[in-house]
């Protein structure tokens, strides 16, 4: 078992994206939403669908939209349940609502993501890929609608679909989610959720791992793990003070009318270069308590 962790890691977080967790709620305990969100997550996650037992579905439902009408200091998401298994009742109750994004579970055809924002318009969507099917067509999902603001990708499912959890498939699968993102221009995608709740030090280093193979951020399903998250893919002080020096060197010589950015041991540094340093420091100060702008009601 994991002991308490520390905020203070080695090394430095390599970010593309300011959201770091991503914490369910199931959303038939509404004295949990309050809870969730002062908890420390950059996003709280209300889940609609396997967190809530089908006779709950509709108590959930109205908890959810309950919750949702009022504004509120972060972002709130809600995992709806999949089209023709309550998803059109789910969305239904969400209009009118302060929500600020939906993520599509088992996502597979870009008519499913199509279908989302016609029945939720001006909402940003988040694609689960999921299954073997949502993997093979991660790019087209990417791509498939200009709501989409990222993707996640689901291991559970996938491993019971595919009757293996090992690591090697899984990872396998991942990579493909994180290349689709990569090519589409979303953000980083975040890594699923790790499973043993209580072990934070396995915690820990399983996002040391994915965040070094390009990842950003996780999905969560307890409080106890969002602190753990959180400093794994904050920036550590070392990296966003070289970036802001760096930002600050070659906006320095655009002013100046200079052609050729130096960073401060004399080395050129090119565009990717920049805008790494720039995602750095947008991952410092990740979700600022203030309501996005999307997070407005929609009619």
């Amino acid at each position: 078992m994991g002991g308490q962790p520390s905020r203070a890691r080695p090394g430095c977080a390599d970010p593309a994206g300011a959201t770091r967790t991503w914490l369910y709620v199931p959303g038939d305990r509404p004295d949990r939403f309050g809870k969730a969100l002062a908890c420390g997550a950059d996003v709280v996650v209300i889940d609609l669908e396997d967190a809530v037992a089908p006779g709950r579905k509709q108590t959930a439902r109205e908890a959810a939209a309950g919750f949702l009408g009022r504004a509120r200091a972060r972002p709130v998401y809600v995992r709806v349940n999949p089209l023709g298994e309550g998803g059109e009742e789910d969305l239904a109750a969400l209009r009118g609502t302060r929500i600020s994004g939906v993520r599509i579970p088992k996502c597979e055809r870009p008519a499913q993501v199509a279908e989302v924002a016609r029945l939720l318009p001006g909402v940003p969507l988040v694609p689960l890929l999921e299954t073997a099917l949502g993997i093979e067509r991660a790019y087209a999902l990417a791509t498939g609608h200009p709501l989409v603001a990222g993707l996640a990708f689901g291991a559970a499912d996938l491993a019971a679909e595919l009757g293996t959890g090992h690591q090697d498939v899984l990872n396998a699968a991942a990579y493909r989610v994180l290349l689709a993102a990569a090519a589409a221009r979303l953000p980083r995608p975040p890594m699923s959720v790790f499973p043993s709740v209580r072990d934070l030090d396995g915690l820990a280093a399983d996002c040391a791992r994915g965040r070094e193979r390009g990842f950003f951020g996780r999905s969560v399903v307890h409080p106890g793990q969002v602190p753990v998250v959180n400093a794994e893919f904050t920036p550590c002080s070392e990296d966003v003070a070289g970036a802001r020096r760096l930002v600050e060197r070659v906006e320095a010589a655009k002013a100046s009318g200079s052609g050729a950015w130096l960073d401060e041991n004399g080395n050129l540094v090119d565009a990717a270069a920049l805008r790494q340093a720039r995602a750095v420091l947008n991952a410092a100060a990740p979700a600022a308590p203030t309501a996005p702008e999307h997070a407005i009601p929609v009619e």
